[in-house]
Formats: structure tokens, sequence, C-alpha cells
């Protein structure tokens, strides 16, 4: 059990003066199927056909906006989900946080090659944890050995078991996810290998408070999410409930279980995600974001270069056939094609942002159920729309 959780929980549990524009207020007025995306609305139909409650997927490209859906977004209710809805993005968190480093780093206010320890002297320490090797490069691109909070053995009883619903609003503070992960010697040393963890990801938003002097979501907000008009975005913090319309997010637990008790997760404290994964969005506002971030409107060139940089993430348990850079991945479809962005999950909830390298061509989805196999749908989901054949 204690195995199986802690594989599952590494998972997705992702001064420079610059022009953001945010995006015209008619963008998304197309409404309806056009028979260019039935492929993927096929898919979205196969998803909720095999068990899942809810699919959604929303497509930029060309010739407009496309809208599709199947399912619910409530099975008490049995409402549909629609475009508006808001959920919890995970760790497409990941992403604000590294622009947010790379924008610091333009601004000369930090290097990427800093050592952890130069910003929180003696935080990562114990168990083999050393702060003065470890770069804020490695944490971006998860190379620097950092062992996963969410896989330590107590965290993952108590995150993916039933046991969960005791605890749903506990509180965390990142200092305290931090300590539990050094609780755990390193999953190997800093450069030599490569290994998801949110504990890079909360250290990460520690650092920007100690360089900026506010907290990580202050920081998004005052960077990216003012600027672009993502007024559907916002960094929860321990607030619990999600904004309406909304869609329920249902989770099996014993996660991995398939004839676990399907329960209502919607509403928790996500602090214990923070930084690493508790940002909440609509499938407008990731594209919006998404495809500034791609177009190269957030980041200087040597940033952005930096940012799709990749190391490989072959040999490990995680998404097949990807290339992880800082907050951002490239996965290769079976079809050849190579689609950028980034993934999240979070309790009842699994987001893909992924498209063209230029942002022109991209794929917001989400499913709001927790067990099956979400990555292996969302990936059709982008077969069905990117593969030049609306298949693998």
């Amino acid at each position: 059990m204690t195995r199986t959780l802690r594989a599952t929980a590494g998972l997705l549990a992702t001064a420079a003066a610059l022009t953001l524009n945010a995006p015209a207020a008619n963008a998304d007025r197309q409404a309806g199927p056009r028979p260019g995306h039935a492929p993927l609305q096929r898919v979205l139909d196969q998803a909720v056909a095999d068990g899942m409650p809810g699919a959604i997927a929303h497509v930029r490209d060309a010739r407009g906006s496309w809208f599709g859906t199947a399912g619910v977004a409530d099975t008490t209710t049995g409402r549909k989900r629609r475009q508006q809805d808001h959920f919890r993005a995970g760790s497409t968190t990941k992403t604000f946080i590294a622009v947010v480093l790379l924008q610091l780093a333009a601004e000369r206010r930090l290097s990427l090659d800093d050592t952890v320890d130069e910003w929180l002297p003696g935080v990562v320490r114990g168990n083999g944890h050393d702060g003065t090797k470890i770069t804020i490069r490695q944490l971006l691109n998860q190379t620097s050995g950092i062992f996963p909070y969410t896989s330590d053995a107590d965290m993952a009883v108590k995150q993916w078991t039933p046991a969960f619903l005791q605890s749903r609003y506990d509180s965390y503070r990142p200092g305290d996810l931090v300590k539990i992960a050094m609780r755990n010697p390193p999953s190997f040393a800093p450069g030599k290998g490569w290994g998801y963890s949110n504990t890079n990801y909360t250290l990460a938003g520690m650092i920007i408070e100690k360089v900026t002097g506010r907290s990580y979501a202050q920081e998004i907000t005052r960077r990216l999410i003012r600027p672009l008009g993502l007024t559907q975005t916002h960094l929860p913090g321990e607030h619990t409930t999600l904004p309406r319309p909304h869609a329920r997010h249902y989770i099996k637990l014993p996660l991995g279980d398939p004839a676990a008790k399907t329960y209502d997760l919607t509403d928790m404290n996500p602090s214990w995600a923070g930084a690493a994964g508790g940002i909440i969005s609509t499938t407008g506002d990731l594209h919006t974001f998404y495809r500034a971030l791609l177009s190269g409107r957030l980041l200087p060139p040597a940033q952005h270069q930096q940012m799709f940089t990749t190391v490989s993430t072959q040999g490990v348990p995680w998404i097949d056939n990807t290339a992880y850079g800082l907050g951002v991945f490239a996965q290769k479809l079976s079809c050849g094609v190579t689609v950028w962005g980034n993934g999240g999950r979070i309790h009842g909830s699994w987001t893909y942002a992924m498209g063209s390298r230029d942002g022109e061509h991209l794929v917001v989805t989400n499913l709001n159920g927790d067990w099956g196999n979400p990555i292996s749908t969302l990936t059709k989901q982008m077969e069905a729309e990117m593969c030049p054949t609306g298949t693998p």
C-alpha cells in the first residue's frame, strides 16, 4: 500500500519591461462543435462512458475557439460541465512560479545558479540533504534530488486514503512541508537524476518571498494575473471553497483501488499543495496564460530559452515520452508531434494545458474524477486534437 501511494503521489500532484495584452473580449464567442474537432469530442465522450464524471476540452487555433464537454459537473444534480467552470488546476501552478523566478533572474535580483542555502540558510538540511549543493535551476527542472513531501510515508497515508476526510481542512505552512521532506533521504544526489518533487516548488515559492518581501501569491498576482487579465484565476491560500460556477471534484480513496468508495472533495484546504499545486483557474484563463508564455511575451529571450531547455524524464515513474524544462514539459505524442505546457493533478481534478511550441494551437482539458488512468485519457485528448489525422 505505501509503495503504491508513494508512486502515485509522485506524479502530477507541473526588472524586465514586458507588455502583456489581455485577450479580445469576443475571443470565445463561438459556440457548438465543428467537424474538425470531432475526434476530440469522441475522446471526451469515451472518458465519460468509461466512468469519468465529466470531461471538458477547450481549443484555440488559427480557426478560432472551440469548447467540448461530456458528462456532468455534479453527479447529484446532473448539471453539465460548462466553459465557465472553475477547477483546481494542480501543478500548472509550477509554471507560474517558474515564470516569476525567471523574471527575477532577468531583473538580476537572483541567479538560477544561486544555491538554495544562499536564500534559505539551513532550511534544506538533514538526512543527506544539503542546500549548499542545490541550485534554484535544479529546483525548477526537478533535478535537485530533494525528497517529495507527498511521498513521505505518513503524509501519503494522510493524503491518499480515507484518512484525508479527517485532515482535509488541515493547514500547512511551506516550512512544515519542507520539514516533512527532510525526514527522508534524498532521492539522488543533486544534478545526478530526475525526480518529480513538490518540495522543489515549495522552496521556490519561499525563495520568491525572500527575494521580494511578498508572498508567491502576491507576486504571481502582480506580475501575471493582473497584467494578463486572468480574472478567474487565483491562489487560494487556505481558502477551502471554489468560486462559482465550478465542477465538483471526485476521488476514489484509497488511491489506486478501483473498488474504492468515491468521495466529493471539492472543498478542502489546499495549503498542502501551495506553490506546487494550489492554483484555481478556468480553461479560458489557462489558454491566455500559456499562449502568452509560449509565444514569448512573458520573458526576455534569454530566460525564455532557459525555461524551455529540457532534461529527460525517462527511466522514472512519470509521464512517458516527456522532457522537463523549468516549470513546463514537452511530450512527444505517438504520432510524432511534440506538445508543450504543463499538467496538474489535485484531489478530484486532472488538468492538461498543452499545445504547439509557438502557442498558436492550444488545448486545455480537465477531468473532474481521480481514478483509472487519467494521464492516458488526457494524452488521447491531445492526440485527437494535435495529431494530423486526429488519431494516434
